[in-house]
């Protein structure tokens, strides 16, 4: 079998959320379970740190695992989705878990897990623990696919457990209102384990109060520390973030979503310098350096100067908040906006979003998932958003480019999956 065949087989063999959506949900953690019981509980074997919420996971966890990186640790890192290859799902210190051992796991595995008939988020966590057990790493830092409560990562007993925050998404899943959804990703705070939770509204608060208080949890409130006294943009480029206790930091990671980030990751590294050697010059590495050290892409990451064109893997509503605030302020002749979604979005309010003076190029992933293009025109149309519609992400990104010149701003964004075929296509 090879590497493009294992993963062929586990695209379209077992159901995998972002071509099917709700078909590929498991509610419930049992095969999870026989799973990790067949594996003999690998994750036993180091420390984890699991971090939940609807928007921010992604940085937050890629910063730590940069963070404990730089402090000398062995770490672990499984995120999700990937945007180009499935093994950045899983990675040791930054390196994506190895072809052949993809292969391998599927070769010899298949004959147990296949009777399951397991989703593929459960057989890749299976994977991941395994891998981590394997490569001996000291900690790992978990990523939860969807919601908390009944993840399949939530059989880990973690270090920390942390939230990044609660907006409306995957509602079909978790609940139609905030209290809800805060509900089931308050499910990772577990017995006598500190959290940290980065933002809350008055709908949350009390739900993750008590559950700490259920669990008898040690909880930290990022947005109440203040560690943040001052933001400004540094002459290379980066945020640089006057703290109270960690001095300046400089923050690689760009968009207004990452100060809420960064207030989060430092309420964790402190709570996790408790237990860890953790140093001020660690965590100032750890925020320089976190894409040249884990890998990470697509966050309001600037991919060309003339013109100015950027990506944001930002797909929902609070999402696209912060992308159209941080739009707002860039100087242009003309913002063009390559643009879609998934069918399962609150795509009318991220429509009312966006900005009116723009020429937007409405596009769709290479997912089952994806709204077709002509049907996002026809939505955009009626909310007075202009453009045209295309069959694919190059085709639409291509006429974006060709229609700008040097003084235009090219946006590419809306889902995952659109940054996902940008990579893959053109910015390989």
């Amino acid at each position: 079998m090879t590497y493009q065949e294992a993963t062929d087989y586990l695209f379209n063999s077992t159901p995998l959320f972002q071509n099917v959506g709700k078909d590929a949900y498991k509610e419930g953690l049992e095969n999870t379970l026989l799973l990790d019981k067949h594996f003999n509980h690998p994750h036993q074997l180091y420390q984890t740190i699991h971090i939940a919420g609807t928007n921010g996971k992604g940085s937050c966890s890629h910063t730590l695992a940069a963070i404990l990186q730089d402090a000398g640790y062995k770490v672990g890192l499984y995120t999700s989705p990937h945007l180009v290859d499935f093994r950045e799902r899983i990675r040791v210190n930054g390196v994506c878990i190895p072809e052949e051992r993809v292969v391998r796991f599927v070769e010899e595995e298949r004959a147990f897990f296949e009777p399951l008939h397991p989703s593929f988020f459960e057989i890749t966590t299976a994977l991941a623990f395994l891998y981590f057990a394997e490569q001996k790493v000291d900690i790992a830092v978990i990523e939860v696919g969807l919601g908390g409560r009944l993840d399949c990562t939530n059989i880990i007993s973690p270090l920390l457990s942390v939230i990044t925050n609660i907006s409306f998404d995957h509602v079909q899943f978790l609940g139609h209102t905030l209290d809800k959804i805060a509900s089931e990703k308050a499910g990772i705070i577990k017995p006598n384990t500190p959290v940290v939770i980065g933002e809350t509204t008055p709908e949350t608060r009390p739900v993750f109060v008590e559950k700490a208080r259920q669990c008898q949890a040690p909880i930290r409130f990022a947005e109440e520390e203040h560690e943040l006294e001052q933001i400004r943009e540094a002459s290379d480029g980066t945020r640089e973030y006057q703290t109270r206790h960690f001095g300046i930091i400089n923050g690689v990671l760009n968009g207004d979503c990452q100060t809420k980030n960064t207030q989060t990751i430092l309420a964790a590294t402190s709570e996790l310098q408790k237990t860890l050697r953790i140093t001020e010059q660690n965590i100032r590495n750890g925020f320089r350096n976190v894409c040249q050290t884990t890998g990470l892409r697509g966050r309001w990451q600037k991919l060309a100067d003339a013109p100015q064109t950027y990506c944001d893997t930002g797909h929902n509503v609070a999402g696209i908040s912060y992308i159209v605030k941080q739009l707002a302020r860039i100087s242009c002749k003309q913002k063009r906006i390559v643009i879609g979604m998934v069918n399962d979005k609150d795509i009318n309010h991220v429509l009312d979003l966006l900005p009116k003076d723009a020429v937007y190029y409405f596009t769709q992933a290479k997912v089952k998932r994806a709204l077709p293009a002509n049907e996002l025109l026809a939505q955009a149309e009626a909310k007075g958003l202009h453009g045209k519609a295309f069959p694919s992400v190059t085709e639409a990104y291509t006429a974006a480019h060709r229609e700008a010149d040097a003084t235009d701003l090219i946006f590419i964004g809306g889902s995952t999956f659109v940054v996902a075929d940008l990579f893959t296509d053109i910015f390989k």
